[in-house]
């Protein structure tokens, strides 16, 4: 399975640079992956509701994207960026740094809001480890002042609301960019959900390099996911349960919720658990929880793309996407979505 297997051409002009005025006024494609013709059809994506059923669960990912990105000084003067990545203690850090050769192990970087950090080391994805003089909570109250969201590189403008960047549920703080399929979802529209008798539930999985990490290697085979933190609870678990009896489908809300919930099945039954995940999911991977996946479009040659044809069939993908591009769907964090149903 060669990576270039998983590229494909997407004029830049269709990179979203900023989300649809409403949540819920994103484009939706339909895919049905079970039909061999006129399996791509078109709506908006406030109309997803027509395609749920009273019987189905809708689980999604409550992570809350931190302030992660952070400006600092050596004591030369020297300027130096910082992008949290992966929580390792109390007080420290993984983290994507620039100009990252230039800092040794001993060195302090000043931040603002009396944040400071000592780089400890370095991480096996070309990283730093940094000690920061603050821990937990006093960091994160900490951080929110001195930070910034981190947006991903493709988005140029600088956006008006750096809330579009959160989903109307967020909840636990961790993440370093944004479970993006939940974006399209507006209070209202989980009320209508609600109101037609679909359940929800939620799992967190605090996204990081696993999920948007290029890959390097060209035989698929051979990328090593990076570990993200995941979390899943008993009353998820039961609706799970209940749901499969009842006929209905497991419809995960992102790529980060088939992650988790694939990732507490592995090798037993579901159960309440949290941990580390660093499962990669591409062609041949044998779903045991997730029947159906609401979704944004995903970058050439990314894991994501992998995911996405494992779940759907790699020729539907190809067939879906080409049909994207010529319809000019928006592409990315802020762009439409993708019901594989």
């Amino acid at each position: 399975m060669r990576l270039e297997d998983f590229n494909f051409n997407l004029p830049e002009k269709l990179i979203a640079q900023k989300p649809s005025q409403r949540r819920d006024n994103s484009r939706l494609l339909v895919l049905q992956k079970d039909k061999e013709e006129d399996f791509v059809s078109h709506k908006k994506f406030k109309d997803i509701i027509e395609l749920l059923n009273p019987n189905d669960l809708l689980v999604f990912n409550n992570t809350k994207v931190i302030p992660a990105r952070i400006f600092g000084y050596k004591d030369t003067g020297a300027k130096i960026e910082v992008l949290l990545v992966k929580k390792v203690d109390e007080f420290s850090w993984e983290c994507l740094a620039k100009p990252g050769k230039k800092l040794k192990v001993g060195t302090v970087v000043e931040f603002s809001n009396e944040i400071k950090g000592e780089i400890m080391g370095d991480t096996d994805f070309g990283g730093k480890v940094i000690k920061f003089n603050f821990s937990d909570m006093d960091f994160m109250e900490r951080l929110e002042k001195a930070g910034e969201l981190p947006l991903p590189p493709y988005i140029k403008e600088t956006p008006s609301d750096y809330g579009r960047y959160q989903t109307v549920y967020a909840k636990e703080p961790g993440a370093v960019a944004a479970p993006t399929a939940g974006l399209h979802f507006t209070d209202d529209l989980l009320d209508k959900i609600d109101k037609k008798g679909i359940n929800t539930a939620f799992v967190t999985l605090h996204v990081g390099l696993g999920t948007f990490m290029p890959v390097q290697v060209e035989n698929v085979l051979e990328h090593k996911m990076h570990s993200e933190f995941y979390s899943i609870d008993k009353e998820t678990i039961n609706k799970i349960e209940d749901c499969k009896k009842s006929g209905g489908r497991i419809i995960a809300v992102g790529t980060t919720v088939v992650r988790t919930l694939e990732t507490a099945a592995n090798n037993s039954n579901l159960k309440a658990e949290s941990g580390w995940t660093d499962i990669f999911i591409y062609p041949g991977f044998d779903f045991k929880v997730v029947d159906a996946l609401i979704t944004n479009f995903h970058l050439p040659k990314s894991t994501l793309m992998m995911l996405v044809s494992a779940l759907a069939s790699k020729q539907k993908i190809d067939a879906a996407y080409k049909e994207a591009v010529d319809e000019e769907y928006r592409f990315f964090s802020f762009g439409d979505s993708m019901f594989i149903c």
